[in-house]
């Protein structure tokens, strides 16, 4: 039987007693109906899973202690990283789920020129906190123990500029200079991939991605929606180089 995973933010070790947040509280108790004893698995994205019982369950509170720690090895040599221009709701969602199934080591939302999306300051905030609760349950779904971080949503010349130097740059372009039948990685150096939002990229988006050092990479002739074609792009780089073998 699947042991089920909970992520929390908060210090795990074997021994210790912990106090499960509203949300997973919830869902153990009164959606999968488990009862004290039963077993689970904590994570809070250091690499390891704690496994535990269920010692005390009642209305408001789950505890659980744990009884051991195991170190996991889920992540992809090839380190991934994705800038996203922010998509309408469950599409936005979407991406961000199966990205972080896909493998990818850190993301970026951000909005371009043709942008659908915008978003004040407490809507950002609000939206931030939703797509680091997305990622965190697809860790859980996945069986990853450490949590890709969501940098907090902004322009893409903002998005460039916070950008560590070096890594491999992409942005998919069907007339690209490069195609995956020639493209070359190294698993030392980050993949940055770029995906445009449900718009596209402007010409001005694009110059500022050239300008920043992003080559165009062919991805087959068709053009894609944006929630297609970052993951088929993510796929498609863990196949070659990554850790879908």
């Amino acid at each position: 039987m699947r042991l089920t995973r909970v992520h929390v933010d908060a210090d795990l070790a074997a021994g210790r007693e912990v106090v499960l947040p509203e949300g997973p509280a919830t869902h153990l108790a009164r959606v999968l109906r488990h009862e004290v004893g039963d077993a689970c698995v904590l994570f809070n994205g250091d690499g390891r899973d704690y496994h535990g019982r269920i010692c005390a369950l009642g209305k408001r509170e789950v505890r659980v202690e744990i009884v051991s720690v195991e170190e996991v090895a889920r992540e992809s040599s090839l380190r991934l990283v994705l800038l996203q221009g922010i998509a309408r709701g469950e599409k936005m969602d979407l991406i961000l789920q199966k990205a972080t199934e896909l493998g990818v080591s850190a993301l970026h939302p951000l909005w371009s020129q043709r942008s659908e999306v915008k978003l004040d300051e407490a809507r950002a905030e609000k939206r931030l906190a939703h797509w680091r609760s997305v990622v965190g349950s697809a860790c859980e779904q996945s069986g990853r123990a450490r949590v890709p971080p969501v940098s907090a949503p902004r322009s893409l010349q903002a998005t460039l500029a916070a950008l560590d130097p070096g890594g491999l740059r992409l942005i998919l372009d069907p007339e690209g200079e490069l195609s995956f039948s020639t493209l070359q990685a190294d698993t030392d150096t980050p993949v940055l991939l770029a995906i445009g939002p449900e718009g596209g990229w402007s010409p001005l988006d694009r110059q500022q991605l050239r300008d920043a050092g992003f080559q165009g990479l062919r991805l087959g002739p068709r053009i894609l929606r944006t929630e297609t074609a970052g993951l088929a792009a993510i796929a498609a780089l863990q196949a070659r180089f990554g850790d879908l073998a």
